[in-house]
């Protein structure tokens, strides 16, 4: 097969939806072992052509990146709206085509998939940027109509996309998202001082950040250390370092820092909405992301359980690859066709 990959994203600096993309066009190369051919399509803005490259540069996958005129944005929602030409046009034939939520040209013939992450455009408009909103949600409803297969990074997301947008259940593909190889347990054994309790993303309403900020008012020991941005050179260790990492979250696709903490060594006090029931496995600490007198009791915890949590996230993050997640979907691509 001939399976053509939307990696838009890439072009982008890389949040969850971007690792999770490259993450997934790793293990699906890997996945296909040369018996099927992998395509990396991408029309993208000069600027940001470079950053593409970038990101796939040690992925072993045939490029299909086009460049566009200033505004790609624009270029790639008018592509969508009008649905001509069809995408086999830039990306050469296919067998499947696999789009991401940046956009959904029309295609020929070949077997149609997208990529849900989560529904928080839909069901959280309040949360995000009104162009999200917009791009998003026309997304969900044409990929309701008229994909043969939806793929999803959890059985959370997957009821919800069956429930919510009408969509088969028996059409709906779980690929759990993989841990990176850089996150280890390495040197992250508290040293000298107490440590910190690390957040990240604190402008992000979902992640709660009033809520933590609250309950590290009732633990004077302990400091928080919740930066806007953190490089992908940089995440690791800060990882390692913490006593805790807190993920209190409203409401989550799925939640792969949460893991990513769990493999650095670190122990995890997790909200307990079930959106994040099977990130955190049996190895976090659940807390009411609502209370802040609960989410300071989980990290009081979580800080007194260090050793076993450690070991049980450890455990619990060595099931989630990379390879384990282009497997899953390359099972859906063939099942499908």
């Amino acid at each position: 097969m001939r399976i053509v990959v939307d990696v838009t994203p890439l072009s982008h600096p890389r949040t969850g939806v971007g690792n999770y993309v490259r993450g997934s066009l790793g293990g699906l190369t890997e996945a296909a072992a040369g018996e099927h051919e992998i395509v990396a399509f991408a029309p993208v803005s000069m600027r940001s052509r470079e950053r593409l490259e970038q990101a796939i540069d040690d992925i072993p996958v045939e490029r299909r990146l086009v460049t566009l005129p200033p505004s790609a944005h624009l270029w790639r929602t008018l592509w969508s709206r009008i649905g001509t030409p069809p995408v086999e046009r830039l990306a050469g034939p296919l067998d499947v085509f696999h789009f991401s939520d940046w956009m959904y040209p029309r295609q020929r013939g070949g077997l149609r998939s997208t990529m849900i992450h989560d529904l928080v455009p839909l069901r959280f408009p309040e949360w995000v940027h009104p162009r999200t909103r917009s791009q998003n949600v026309a997304k969900y409803r044409h990929a309701a109509a008229t994909c043969d297969l939806i793929v999803v990074n959890s059985e959370y997301t997957a009821n919800d996309v069956a429930e919510r947008l009408g969509f088969t259940r028996e059409r709906i593909v779980v690929a759990h998202p993989g841990v990176g190889e850089r996150f280890t347990p390495s040197n992250s054994l508290l040293q000298g001082d107490e440590g910190y309790v690390l957040m990240l993303s604190p402008g992000d309403p979902r992640k709660n950040h009033a809520n933590l900020a609250a309950a590290m008012g009732l633990l004077p020991d302990v400091r928080l250390v919740a930066p806007d941005h953190v490089s992908d050179e940089e995440l690791p260790a800060l990882y390692r370092g913490a006593a805790v990492f807190a993920y209190p979250s409203f409401f989550e696709g799925f939640g792969i820092p949460v893991l990513e903490a769990m493999a650095s060594g670190t122990p995890v006090v997790a909200s307990s909405h079930p959106s994040l029931d099977e990130a955190s496995g049996q190895a976090a600490v659940r807390v009411d992301p609502d209370s802040p007198e609960a989410i300071a009791d989980g990290i009081r915890k979580a800080l007194a359980e260090r050793e076993s949590l450690v070991a049980r996230g450890l455990e619990h993050a060595k099931r989630f690859t990379w390879r384990a997640c282009g497997e899953a979907h390359l099972h859906g691509f063939l099942t499908a066709t």
